[in-house]
Protein backbone atom coordinates (compact mmCIF):
# COMPACT_ATOMS: atom_id res chain seq x y z
CA UNK A 1 0.00 0.00 0.00
CA UNK A 2 1.32 3.45 -0.69
CA UNK A 3 0.85 6.49 1.67
CA UNK A 4 -2.16 7.53 0.49
CA UNK A 5 -4.17 4.10 -0.13
CA UNK A 6 -7.04 2.62 1.64
CA UNK A 7 -6.59 -0.83 2.67
CA UNK A 8 -9.45 -2.81 0.41
CA UNK A 9 -11.17 -0.09 -0.37
CA UNK A 10 -14.35 -2.13 -1.31
CA UNK A 11 -14.38 -2.99 2.78
CA UNK A 12 -14.16 0.62 3.34
CA UNK A 13 -17.15 1.24 1.28
CA UNK A 14 -19.39 -1.04 2.69
CA UNK A 15 -18.26 0.57 5.87
CA UNK A 16 -19.19 3.60 5.08
CA UNK A 17 -22.86 2.25 3.46
CA UNK A 18 -23.70 0.20 6.50
CA UNK A 19 -22.99 3.55 8.93
CA UNK A 20 -25.11 6.21 6.22
CA UNK A 21 -27.73 3.44 6.49
CA UNK A 22 -27.30 3.48 10.60
CA UNK A 23 -27.38 7.05 10.99
CA UNK A 24 -30.79 7.77 12.12
CA UNK A 25 -30.87 4.70 14.02
CA UNK A 26 -28.12 6.09 15.82
CA UNK A 27 -28.50 9.19 16.04
CA UNK A 28 -31.74 8.16 18.05
CA UNK A 29 -29.97 5.79 20.01
CA UNK A 30 -27.37 8.70 21.65
CA UNK A 31 -30.08 10.66 22.48
CA UNK A 32 -32.34 8.03 24.21
CA UNK A 33 -28.61 7.29 25.88
CA UNK A 34 -28.16 11.04 26.78
CA UNK A 35 -31.41 11.04 28.93
CA UNK A 36 -32.25 7.50 29.42
CA UNK A 37 -31.19 3.95 30.78
CA UNK A 38 -28.11 2.98 28.96
CA UNK A 39 -27.84 -0.23 29.81
CA UNK A 40 -31.25 -1.56 28.61
CA UNK A 41 -31.18 1.01 25.67
CA UNK A 42 -28.04 -0.23 24.46
CA UNK A 43 -28.62 -4.19 25.15
CA UNK A 44 -31.78 -4.28 23.77
CA UNK A 45 -30.36 -2.78 20.70
CA UNK A 46 -27.39 -4.82 19.45
CA UNK A 47 -29.66 -7.62 20.72
CA UNK A 48 -32.00 -6.78 17.79
CA UNK A 49 -28.99 -6.41 15.42
CA UNK A 50 -28.26 -10.11 15.99
CA UNK A 51 -25.62 -10.05 18.39
CA UNK A 52 -25.43 -12.28 21.40
CA UNK A 53 -25.80 -10.16 24.41
CA UNK A 54 -25.10 -10.63 28.25
CA UNK A 55 -26.56 -8.27 30.71
CA UNK A 56 -24.97 -7.23 34.16
CA UNK A 57 -21.62 -8.85 32.77
CA UNK A 58 -18.86 -9.65 35.01
CA UNK A 59 -21.04 -9.49 37.89
CA UNK A 60 -21.35 -5.38 37.32
CA UNK A 61 -25.29 -4.16 37.38
CA UNK A 62 -24.67 -1.60 34.69
CA UNK A 63 -21.98 -3.73 32.10
CA UNK A 64 -22.79 -5.66 29.45
CA UNK A 65 -21.56 -7.17 26.17
CA UNK A 66 -22.47 -8.01 22.64
CA UNK A 67 -20.69 -10.58 20.31
CA UNK A 68 -21.14 -11.95 16.72
CA UNK A 69 -19.02 -14.67 15.27
CA UNK A 70 -18.68 -15.64 11.74
CA UNK A 71 -16.89 -18.89 10.30
CA UNK A 72 -13.89 -20.82 12.65
CA UNK A 73 -10.71 -19.23 14.06
CA UNK A 74 -9.82 -16.31 12.99
CA UNK A 75 -8.85 -12.93 14.95
CA UNK A 76 -11.46 -11.30 17.80
CA UNK A 77 -11.48 -6.97 17.88
CA UNK A 78 -12.65 -5.79 20.82
CA UNK A 79 -14.86 -2.70 21.38
CA UNK A 80 -15.22 -0.41 24.04
CA UNK A 81 -18.57 1.95 24.40
CA UNK A 82 -18.54 4.11 27.43
CA UNK A 83 -22.49 4.64 28.98
CA UNK A 84 -21.98 6.87 32.78
CA UNK A 85 -23.20 10.73 32.54
CA UNK A 86 -21.90 13.02 35.46
CA UNK A 87 -23.99 14.13 38.43
CA UNK A 88 -25.71 17.09 37.93
CA UNK A 89 -25.00 17.77 34.27
CA UNK A 90 -24.94 14.87 32.36
CA UNK A 91 -23.41 13.62 29.75
CA UNK A 92 -20.63 16.19 29.85
CA UNK A 93 -18.10 14.36 28.83
CA UNK A 94 -20.00 12.58 25.79
CA UNK A 95 -20.35 9.02 26.70
CA UNK A 96 -23.54 9.09 24.55
CA UNK A 97 -21.10 9.69 21.92
CA UNK A 98 -18.85 7.10 22.76
CA UNK A 99 -21.64 4.41 22.96
CA UNK A 100 -23.13 4.58 19.47
CA UNK A 101 -19.29 5.28 18.24
CA UNK A 102 -18.64 1.87 19.47
CA UNK A 103 -22.19 0.27 18.45
CA UNK A 104 -21.30 1.97 14.86
CA UNK A 105 -17.88 0.25 14.79
CA UNK A 106 -19.26 -3.91 15.47
CA UNK A 107 -22.13 -3.35 13.34
CA UNK A 108 -19.93 -1.91 10.21
CA UNK A 109 -17.17 -4.33 11.39
CA UNK A 110 -19.83 -7.50 11.88
CA UNK A 111 -21.41 -6.49 8.33
CA UNK A 112 -17.83 -6.35 6.39
CA UNK A 113 -17.11 -9.62 8.07
CA UNK A 114 -20.20 -11.10 6.27
CA UNK A 115 -20.24 -9.18 3.02
CA UNK A 116 -16.46 -10.23 2.15
CA UNK A 117 -16.56 -13.87 4.23
CA UNK A 118 -13.86 -13.25 6.79
CA UNK A 119 -13.87 -15.31 9.92
CA UNK A 120 -13.24 -13.79 12.89
CA UNK A 121 -15.04 -12.14 15.48
CA UNK A 122 -16.38 -8.47 17.31
CA UNK A 123 -17.16 -7.94 21.04
CA UNK A 124 -18.53 -4.93 22.45
CA UNK A 125 -18.76 -3.88 25.34
CA UNK A 126 -20.33 -1.77 27.31
CA UNK A 127 -18.21 -0.25 30.38
CA UNK A 128 -19.49 1.20 33.50
CA UNK A 129 -18.53 3.71 35.47
CA UNK A 130 -15.50 5.46 33.51
CA UNK A 131 -15.87 8.50 35.81
CA UNK A 132 -13.95 7.64 38.47
CA UNK A 133 -15.27 4.28 39.39
CA UNK A 134 -12.43 2.35 36.99
CA UNK A 135 -15.31 -0.16 35.91
CA UNK A 136 -12.37 -1.21 32.74
CA UNK A 137 -10.11 -1.88 35.55
CA UNK A 138 -12.64 -4.10 37.51
CA UNK A 139 -13.50 -5.98 34.13
CA UNK A 140 -9.76 -6.25 33.34
CA UNK A 141 -9.43 -8.52 36.63
CA UNK A 142 -12.54 -10.87 36.01
CA UNK A 143 -10.99 -11.48 32.72
CA UNK A 144 -13.37 -9.57 30.17
CA UNK A 145 -10.47 -8.88 27.88
CA UNK A 146 -9.15 -12.36 28.06
CA UNK A 147 -10.10 -12.85 24.11
CA UNK A 148 -9.42 -10.14 22.47
CA UNK A 149 -6.43 -9.85 20.00
CA UNK A 150 -7.15 -5.75 20.03
CA UNK A 151 -8.99 -3.34 21.44
CA UNK A 152 -10.48 0.09 19.86
CA UNK A 153 -12.54 3.00 21.18
CA UNK A 154 -12.96 6.79 21.30
CA UNK A 155 -13.25 10.36 22.64
CA UNK A 156 -14.89 13.31 21.85
CA UNK A 157 -13.91 17.43 22.75
CA UNK A 158 -13.26 20.84 21.98
CA UNK A 159 -10.44 21.47 19.71
CA UNK A 160 -10.11 22.17 15.37
CA UNK A 161 -12.82 20.83 13.94
CA UNK A 162 -11.62 17.77 11.90
CA UNK A 163 -8.53 16.71 13.73
CA UNK A 164 -7.91 13.38 15.73
CA UNK A 165 -5.97 14.01 18.96
CA UNK A 166 -3.68 10.22 19.38
CA UNK A 167 -1.51 11.26 22.08
CA UNK A 168 -1.39 10.05 25.61
CA UNK A 169 -3.46 10.45 28.36
CA UNK A 170 -2.59 10.73 32.48
CA UNK A 171 -2.03 8.37 34.88
CA UNK A 172 -4.41 9.12 37.68
CA UNK A 173 -5.34 7.58 41.22
CA UNK A 174 -8.08 8.89 43.52
CA UNK A 175 -7.05 9.41 47.37
CA UNK A 176 -8.97 9.91 50.49
CA UNK A 177 -8.01 11.41 53.53
CA UNK A 178 -10.34 11.32 56.95
CA UNK A 179 -8.93 13.45 59.89
CA UNK A 180 -10.49 12.69 63.28
CA UNK A 181 -10.59 14.74 66.20
CA UNK A 182 -12.73 15.90 69.17
CA UNK A 183 -15.36 18.52 69.01
CA UNK A 184 -15.90 21.09 71.10
CA UNK A 185 -17.76 24.27 72.06
CA UNK A 186 -15.66 26.79 69.81
CA UNK A 187 -16.21 29.82 72.33
CA UNK A 188 -16.47 28.52 75.77
CA UNK A 189 -14.24 25.78 75.81
CA UNK A 190 -11.74 25.64 72.40
CA UNK A 191 -8.71 24.16 74.57
CA UNK A 192 -10.80 20.74 74.39
CA UNK A 193 -11.29 20.39 70.87
CA UNK A 194 -8.87 18.91 68.86
CA UNK A 195 -10.07 20.54 65.24
CA UNK A 196 -10.36 18.17 62.02
CA UNK A 197 -10.88 21.00 60.48
CA UNK A 198 -7.73 23.07 60.92
CA UNK A 199 -5.94 19.84 59.63
CA UNK A 200 -7.67 19.72 56.89
CA UNK A 201 -6.81 23.33 55.97
CA UNK A 202 -3.36 22.38 57.06
CA UNK A 203 -2.97 19.82 54.28
CA UNK A 204 -4.59 21.74 52.10
CA UNK A 205 -2.06 24.55 52.51
CA UNK A 206 0.87 21.74 52.64
CA UNK A 207 -0.33 20.65 49.08
CA UNK A 208 -0.52 24.13 47.49
CA UNK A 209 3.00 24.97 48.79
CA UNK A 210 4.14 21.75 47.27
CA UNK A 211 2.43 22.80 44.00
CA UNK A 212 6.26 25.55 44.11
CA UNK A 213 8.05 22.10 43.22
CA UNK A 214 5.24 20.70 41.02
CA UNK A 215 6.26 19.53 37.88
CA UNK A 216 4.39 21.55 34.96
CA UNK A 217 3.25 17.96 33.57
CA UNK A 218 1.94 16.61 37.47
CA UNK A 219 -1.70 17.44 39.01
CA UNK A 220 -3.36 17.56 42.30
CA UNK A 221 -6.67 18.92 42.78
CA UNK A 222 -8.95 18.21 45.61
CA UNK A 223 -12.11 18.99 48.23
CA UNK A 224 -13.08 19.17 51.88
CA UNK A 225 -15.94 18.26 53.24
CA UNK A 226 -17.43 17.01 56.56
CA UNK A 227 -20.77 16.86 58.43
CA UNK A 228 -22.96 18.59 61.01
CA UNK A 229 -20.82 21.35 61.11
CA UNK A 230 -21.58 24.43 62.61
CA UNK A 231 -19.74 28.05 63.32
CA UNK A 232 -19.75 27.54 67.14
CA UNK A 233 -18.45 23.76 67.37
CA UNK A 234 -14.97 22.88 66.63
CA UNK A 235 -15.10 19.89 63.91
CA UNK A 236 -14.25 16.76 65.24
CA UNK A 237 -14.38 14.99 61.56
CA UNK A 238 -12.92 16.27 58.25
CA UNK A 239 -13.16 14.36 54.58
CA UNK A 240 -10.93 14.85 51.51
CA UNK A 241 -11.04 13.85 48.27
CA UNK A 242 -7.91 14.14 45.78
CA UNK A 243 -6.93 13.79 42.59
CA UNK A 244 -3.71 12.96 41.50
CA UNK A 245 -1.77 12.83 38.04
CA UNK A 246 1.57 12.30 36.35
CA UNK A 247 2.64 11.44 32.54
CA UNK A 248 3.27 7.55 33.62
CA UNK A 249 2.09 5.61 36.73
CA UNK A 250 5.63 5.25 37.60
CA UNK A 251 5.83 8.91 37.87
CA UNK A 252 2.26 8.89 39.61
CA UNK A 253 3.92 6.71 42.88
CA UNK A 254 6.54 8.92 43.50
CA UNK A 255 4.13 11.67 43.52
CA UNK A 256 1.46 10.30 45.45
CA UNK A 257 3.83 9.71 48.03
CA UNK A 258 5.02 13.78 48.32
CA UNK A 259 1.04 14.24 48.54
CA UNK A 260 0.43 11.70 51.24
CA UNK A 261 3.41 13.46 53.37
CA UNK A 262 1.26 16.37 53.41
CA UNK A 263 -1.60 14.62 54.70
CA UNK A 264 0.36 12.69 57.18
CA UNK A 265 2.24 15.86 58.52
CA UNK A 266 -1.18 18.22 59.00
CA UNK A 267 -2.40 15.09 61.53
CA UNK A 268 0.59 15.16 63.49
CA UNK A 269 0.21 19.33 63.93
CA UNK A 270 -3.38 19.19 65.03
CA UNK A 271 -3.06 15.78 66.97
CA UNK A 272 -6.08 14.09 64.83
CA UNK A 273 -5.99 10.73 63.91
CA UNK A 274 -6.17 10.03 59.85
CA UNK A 275 -7.16 7.05 57.78
CA UNK A 276 -5.99 7.74 53.47
CA UNK A 277 -7.16 5.65 51.42
CA UNK A 278 -5.86 4.91 47.58
CA UNK A 279 -8.70 4.23 44.72
CA UNK A 280 -7.52 2.60 41.34
CA UNK A 281 -4.72 3.89 39.33
CA UNK A 282 -5.41 4.61 36.05
CA UNK A 283 -2.45 3.92 33.91
CA UNK A 284 -1.72 6.51 30.83
CA UNK A 285 -2.86 5.86 27.51
CA UNK A 286 -0.31 3.62 25.96
CA UNK A 287 -1.57 4.08 22.31
CA UNK A 288 -0.64 1.32 19.74
CA UNK A 289 2.02 2.84 17.00
CA UNK A 290 0.83 0.79 14.05
CA UNK A 291 -2.91 1.24 15.34
CA UNK A 292 -2.48 4.97 15.72
CA UNK A 293 -0.38 5.40 11.83
CA UNK A 294 -3.16 3.08 10.27
CA UNK A 295 -6.16 5.27 11.79
CA UNK A 296 -4.50 9.00 10.98
CA UNK A 297 -3.20 7.58 7.46
CA UNK A 298 -7.37 6.09 6.74
CA UNK A 299 -9.02 9.21 8.48
CA UNK A 300 -6.86 11.46 6.28
CA UNK A 301 -6.81 10.00 3.23
CA UNK A 302 -10.87 9.50 3.41
CA UNK A 303 -11.52 12.21 4.90
CA UNK A 304 -9.12 15.36 5.03
CA UNK A 305 -9.11 14.54 9.06
CA UNK A 306 -5.71 16.05 10.69
CA UNK A 307 -4.09 13.65 13.41
CA UNK A 308 -2.51 15.80 16.24
CA UNK A 309 -0.01 14.27 19.29
CA UNK A 310 -3.05 16.25 21.29
CA UNK A 311 -4.06 14.01 24.45
CA UNK A 312 -5.89 11.05 23.82
CA UNK A 313 -8.36 11.61 26.80
CA UNK A 314 -8.42 15.68 26.56
CA UNK A 315 -5.80 16.28 29.33
CA UNK A 316 -7.54 13.86 31.39
CA UNK A 317 -7.19 10.30 32.82
CA UNK A 318 -8.82 7.41 31.79
CA UNK A 319 -9.27 3.77 32.87
CA UNK A 320 -9.08 2.51 29.36
CA UNK A 321 -5.46 3.77 29.56
CA UNK A 322 -5.38 0.21 31.77
CA UNK A 323 -6.45 -1.83 28.87
CA UNK A 324 -3.84 -0.04 26.58
CA UNK A 325 -1.19 -2.29 29.01
CA UNK A 326 -3.29 -5.17 28.55
CA UNK A 327 -3.35 -5.69 24.75
CA UNK A 328 -2.60 -3.71 21.61
CA UNK A 329 -5.35 -0.26 21.85
CA UNK A 330 -6.00 2.65 20.64
CA UNK A 331 -8.11 5.50 21.98
CA UNK A 332 -8.31 8.94 19.76
CA UNK A 333 -10.11 11.93 20.97
CA UNK A 334 -11.73 13.60 18.28
CA UNK A 335 -13.24 17.50 17.85
CA UNK A 336 -16.61 17.92 17.98
CA UNK A 337 -17.85 22.17 18.08
CA UNK A 338 -18.05 23.50 21.59
CA UNK A 339 -18.85 27.01 22.34
CA UNK A 340 -15.89 29.10 24.27
CA UNK A 341 -15.41 27.70 27.81
CA UNK A 342 -17.48 24.39 26.80
CA UNK A 343 -15.11 21.67 27.03
CA UNK A 344 -15.18 18.26 28.36
CA UNK A 345 -16.93 18.48 31.78
CA UNK A 346 -19.63 21.11 31.63
CA UNK A 347 -23.07 22.20 30.86
CA UNK A 348 -21.66 23.51 27.63
CA UNK A 349 -20.61 20.39 26.58
CA UNK A 350 -23.85 17.98 27.48
CA UNK A 351 -25.05 21.01 24.85
CA UNK A 352 -22.75 20.60 22.18
CA UNK A 353 -22.91 16.43 22.51
CA UNK A 354 -26.38 16.30 20.98
CA UNK A 355 -25.75 18.74 18.06
CA UNK A 356 -26.11 16.91 14.41
CA UNK A 357 -22.22 18.51 13.65
CA UNK A 358 -20.85 16.19 16.49
CA UNK A 359 -23.08 12.81 15.74
CA UNK A 360 -21.49 13.30 12.21
CA UNK A 361 -17.85 13.78 13.55
CA UNK A 362 -18.46 10.99 15.99
CA UNK A 363 -19.65 8.43 12.49
CA UNK A 364 -16.71 9.66 10.67
CA UNK A 365 -14.43 8.26 13.45
CA UNK A 366 -16.08 5.35 13.78
CA UNK A 367 -15.92 4.52 9.92
CA UNK A 368 -11.99 5.22 10.47
CA UNK A 369 -11.84 2.41 13.25
CA UNK A 370 -13.95 -0.14 12.20
CA UNK A 371 -11.56 -0.48 8.88
CA UNK A 372 -9.00 -0.29 10.85
CA UNK A 373 -10.48 -3.10 13.32
CA UNK A 374 -11.64 -5.13 9.92
CA UNK A 375 -7.92 -4.66 9.14
CA UNK A 376 -6.65 -6.49 12.58
CA UNK A 377 -8.95 -9.42 11.76
CA UNK A 378 -8.65 -9.66 8.17
CA UNK A 379 -4.41 -8.74 7.36
CA UNK A 380 -1.76 -11.13 9.18
CA UNK A 381 0.86 -8.79 8.32
CA UNK A 382 -0.81 -6.13 10.15
CA UNK A 383 -1.46 -7.64 12.70
CA UNK A 384 1.68 -9.02 13.73
CA UNK A 385 2.74 -5.38 12.77
CA UNK A 386 0.34 -4.30 15.67
CA UNK A 387 1.54 -6.90 18.09
CA UNK A 388 5.74 -6.08 17.48
CA UNK A 389 4.77 -2.78 18.33
CA UNK A 390 3.00 -3.34 21.82
CA UNK A 391 5.91 -2.85 24.45
CA UNK A 392 3.65 -1.75 27.98
CA UNK A 393 6.15 -1.10 30.85
CA UNK A 394 3.93 0.16 33.91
Amino acid sequence: MGANEIFRPDVMKTIEETLTALDSELRELSLKIHSEYAHDTLTQFMSSKGFEVIKHYLGLNTAWRAEFTIGNGGRTLGVNSEMDALPGIGHACGHNLIAIAGVGIVLAVKTALEKHSVPGKVVLLGTPAEEGGGGKIIMIERGGYKDMDACVMCHPGPGPFGSVGTGPSLAFQSIQVEYFGHGAHASAAPWEAVNALDAAFLAYSNVSVLRQQMKPDHRVHGIVEGKDWAPNIIPDYAKMRWFIRAPTGTQLKVWRDRVTKCFEAAAHATGCKYTISYGQLMYDLLQNPALTEELVSTLHNRYGMTGTPAEGAIGGSTDFGNVTYELPSIHPSFAIPTKPGGGNHTVGFTEAVRTKEAHEATLQVAKGLALVGFRIINDETFFYKVKDSFHPNK
